[in-house]
C-alpha cells in the first residue's frame, strides 16, 4: 500500500460508512428492490476491476444456452451510448462497450443488451417478442436496485477480499459483509498447482464474512485461467507454440494483464500497455502501427474488439481464455442449473417490489 493511499484512510472509512449504509437501508426494505419470476443470475465483486468477470459470464452461457433462452446486461462500462440498447448487427464495442460487444460477437444465439439501469434493463428485455428465459447480470453484485434470484461473488486468488480494505485505502468498493449476499464465491486465477490445504485455508478466511444460509457454509469453488493453444482472428489462426519463435507485439488494455504477457512474452517481443478499457485514438494507432511494422500484433479479446476495425485484419490476433475449475466442476454446474431450473418452474413474469 503506497504513502498516498495510507493518507486517504479517513475517506476510506467515510465510504464504508455510506456504502454500509446503503446497503442497510435495502436490507431493511426502506429503499426499495424489485425481483422478477423468471431465473437472474448476478456475477459480480467486492473490489474494483480484475477478477475475472467476463470468463466468468462466457462460461455460464456455455453452460445454460444450449437449453434455455439467455440474455446478459451490462452496465456497459465507457460506452458512447446512453440508455437501454438491445445489441444488433449495427452494434460496436464503441455503442456497447467492449465486453458486451464481446458476448454479441462470440455467441449470436443470445440477446446481448446494456443499460446502467438494471431494473429497466431486465424490463425492456422482458418486452421484446422473443424475451429471454434467463438473464445474466454481469458485474452487478452492488446493483441493489435489482434483487437477483442467485449471487455469484468473485475473488481473485492475488487479491482476495478478506485481507483488502475499502477504497480509496484499498480496493474494495463496499464492507467485506457484502459477501452475505452471496449464494456462493468463486476464487479466480488461481495457479493450477493450488493445494487441497491452501484451498480449505482461504475458504476459512472468506466464510468469515458470509453469514450462511439455513446454518449451512457457503460454497467456495477454484477456478484458473485457461489460455487457449491458438491465436487468432477472423480468417486465420496460428499456434501459440509457433507465435513464440516470431518477433512480435503484445498489446493490452485490461485490469491485470501480467498474466497474458507471462503466457506470451520472448525476449524479442515489444510490449504495449494502456488502461482498463482504454479507447484507442487516432494517435494511439498510428503509435501502435509504427511500433509493429511487419510484426503480427496480439492483445487480448476485449482489446481485440476495440482494434480490428482499426488495424489490418492480417496482421491483429487475439488470444481467448476461458474460465476452468480446478475441481467440483460438475457439483458447480448442478448448483447453478438447479436454481435455473427451480425457478423456472416458478416463474409468471412480473416484477415484484421488494420492501
Amino acid at each position: 500500500m503506497n504513502l498516498l493511499r495510507k493518507l486517504l484512510f479517513p475517506f476510506a472509512i467515510l465510504y464504508g460508512f455510506i456504502t454500509s449504509l446503503r446497503n442497510y437501508l435495502y436490507d431493511k426494505g426502506i429503499l426499495k428492490s424489485y425481483s422478477f419470476d423468471i431465473p437472474v443470475i448476478a456475477v459480480g465483486n467486492l473490489s474494483v476491476g480484475g477478477t475475472g468477470k467476463t470468463p466468468q459470464i462466457e462460461y455460464f452461457i456455455r453452460l445454460l444456452s444450449p437449453n434455455y433462452k439467455v440474455a446478459t446486461l451490462s452496465r456497459g462500462y465507457k460506452r458512447k451510448s446512453e440508455g437501454f440498447i438491445l445489441a444488433d448487427a449495427t452494434s460496436t464495442a464503441e455503442i456497447l462497450g467492449d465486453e458486451p460487444f464481446q458476448y454479441f460477437k462470440k455467441f449470436p444465439n443470445i440477446q446481448v443488451a446494456v443499460d446502467a439501469d438494471r431494473k429497466n434493463g431486465i424490463e425492456q428485455l422482458l418486452n421484446q417478442k422473443s424475451s429471454p428465459e434467463i438473464i445474466l447480470l454481469d458485474d452487478a453484485f452492488q446493483h441493489r436496485k435489482v434483487k437477483s434470484g442467485f449471487y455469484i461473488l468473485l475473488t481473485a486468488y492475488e487479491d482476495l477480499f478478506c485481507d483488502d480494505f475499502m477504497l480509496p485505502t484499498g480496493n474494495l468498493r463496499e464492507s467485506r459483509n457484502g459477501a452475505k449476499r452471496a449464494n456462493l464465491i468463486i476464487v479466480t486465477k488461481c495457479p493450477p498447482n493450488i493445494t487441497e490445504l491452501e484451498q480449505e485455508e482461504i475458504s476459512v478466511k472468506l466464510r468469515r464474512y458470509h453469514l450462511s444460509r439455513n446454518d449451512n457454509k457457503v460454497e467456495i469453488f477454484f477456478s484458473s485461467i485457461d489460455y487457449d493453444d491458438k491465436v487468432y482472428n477472423d480468417t486465420v489462426s496460428l499456434a501459440v507454440s509457433d507465435l513464440k519463435l516470431t518477433q512480435k507485439m503484445l498489446l493490452a488494455g485490461i485490469a491485470k494483464p501480467k498474466p497474458f504477457f507471462d503466457y506470451l512474452l520472448t525476449d524479442k517481443d515489444e510490449v504495449m500497455v494502456f488502461s482498463d478499457h482504454h479507447h484507442f485514438t487516432e494517435s494511439d494507432i498510428l503509435n501502435i502501427k509504427s511500433q509493429a511494422i511487419d510484426k503480427i500484433i496480439v492483445t487480448t479479446e476485449k482489446d481485440f474488439v476495440r482494434l480490428e476495425a482499426k488495424i489490418l485484419r492480417k496482421q491483429l490476433f487475439y488470444l481467448p481464455i476461458k474460465s476452468k475449475f480446478l475441481s467440483n466442476q460438475e457439483s458447480f454446474d448442478t448448483i447453478i442449473l438447479n436454481y435455473v431450473g427451480t425457478s423456472k418452474n416458478n416463474s409468471v413474469s412480473n416484477c415484484k417490489t421488494n420492501k
